[in-house]
């Protein structure tokens, strides 16, 4: 303990300098929090935003990732009510939602478009997508026998000059190859974001879209679990039960969320290197002034039997003070912004290929804390080591005539 107070007084003896010193470290170290903690949150916002669109596991034909299908529903599911209630028997699942993927024409009688088409329980589809899977207009309604309902997307609305009860056709072809059409209500306007999605989209009900393509299998199961924690457990024993199908998890699907993370992964690998350059240089700086100043004390020390350890110890100890009380300060600046922002409610601009814009946001973690706090200190106390042991190996006699 006196070891350290007394390097904190050799530390005030230049309080402006040490200052200034102090401070950089606080800064480079809140900077590397926000900015990791920044990339952290998109981190999780796009895997969460993956998970719920493909779901956490997705079950397919043996050939549906890898060929392109010749004919529609070419490499569906056959028997997928047995399926779904064999995987409804584990305990970790949470949702099972039957997907039929489809294209076609859709027209509102004077104009026709491309639509790409997904057939799923509607409800259940806008529960677990939550706010990724936006309702714009209308409602949800499930098909009745007199009326056959859609939701289109916000852009293709747009195009087709349709709203809420407006009467549409689509035309697709069917298993057999020939045309199949069936009439449709819009009951919804959607939005998931993506604005080259929301020209094409059109959901509807998985049984009218088995009926328009004739078929009674569907393209993918996806499995959503109560925790997506489970997934690296329960995928191998599904895989094992159901070795006629193929599975991926949400992240094999997820190219967007891998492209987005391996990009920041650099941008702010990179950054990092940089403010823990600054520091490190900063440091050196500043406890090199104070080698030099002090050259003549150290000789004094060694002439008075002091080891040259020893005094490097010191200087040690004077660079774990300053990345100590930086790294204090830095945390506290870095914890002051994350509880702040979500109060100030600053928005992102929308990424490239979306057309929303997301909070600005930034997550906390304790490994992260954790890590960048020892990152500064030793490197606080790796520059008091570089810069004092050259001055401590001088010759005492060359060190007392220094001026």
């Amino acid at each position: 303990m006196k070891q350290l107070l007394l390097a904190w007084k050799n530390i005030l003896r230049n309080r402006r300098r040490s200052l200034v010193t102090i401070l950089i470290a606080a800064i480079g170290c809140a900077a590397i929090l926000v900015a990791s903690g920044f990339a952290l949150y998109t981190y999780s916002m796009l895997s969460d935003n993956a998970a719920r669109e493909y779901g956490h596991i997705t079950l397919a034909h043996k050939d549906f990732f890898e060929r392109e299908e010749e004919m529609p529903m070419q490499f569906g599911i056959a028997d997928y009510p047995a399926l779904m209630a064999r995987l409804a028997a584990h305990d970790e699942v949470a949702h099972l939602l039957p997907r039929v993927a489809f294209s076609g024409l859709i027209s509102n009688g004077d104009k026709s478009l491309i639509f790409l088409g997904t057939g799923a329980k509607m409800l259940e589809e806008s529960a677990v997508r939550g706010s990724f899977f936006r309702l714009m207009a209308g409602d949800i309604k499930s098909a009745d026998a007199a009326t056959e309902y859609v939701l289109v997307g916000v852009d293709l609305a747009k195009s087709l000059g349709v709203g809420p009860g407006a009467s549409l056709t689509l035309l697709a072809t069917t298993t057999e190859g020939s045309i199949n059409a069936v009439d449709v209500e819009v009951s919804g306007i959607v939005s998931t974001g993506w604005a080259e999605l929301d020209r094409r989209l059109v959901y509807t009900d998985v049984v009218l879209a088995q009926h328009l393509l004739k078929t009674d299998r569907i393209s993918t199961l996806s499995v959503y679990l109560k925790q997506l924690e489970d997934v690296d457990a329960l995928l191998p024993r599904l895989a094992a039960a159901e070795p006629a199908l193929t599975l991926r998890a949400w992240w094999q699907q997820a190219f967007y969320y891998l492209s987005v993370k391996s990009l920041y992964n650099r941008i702010f690998g990179l950054l990092g290197l940089i403010i823990a350059a600054l520091v490190l240089f900063s440091v050196i700086n500043t406890l090199a002034m104070a080698v030099v100043e002090r050259t003549r004390e150290i000789g004094t020390l060694r002439a008075l039997g002091a080891y040259p350890g020893e005094i490097v110890a010191q200087f040690a100890r004077e660079g774990f003070l300053i990345g100590a009380t930086g790294v204090m300060l830095g945390n506290l600046l870095a914890g002051v912004i994350v509880l702040g922002l979500p109060y100030v409610a600053l928005e992102m601009p929308p990424p490239p290929g979306r057309s929303e814009g997301y909070p600005l946001l930034v997550s906390a973690s304790w490994p992260l804390y954790a890590a960048t706090d020892i990152l500064i200190i030793l490197l606080c106390v790796g520059a008091a080591w570089v810069v004092s042991r050259k001055a401590v190996h001088k010759s005492i006699v060359e060190a007392l005539g220094h001026v």
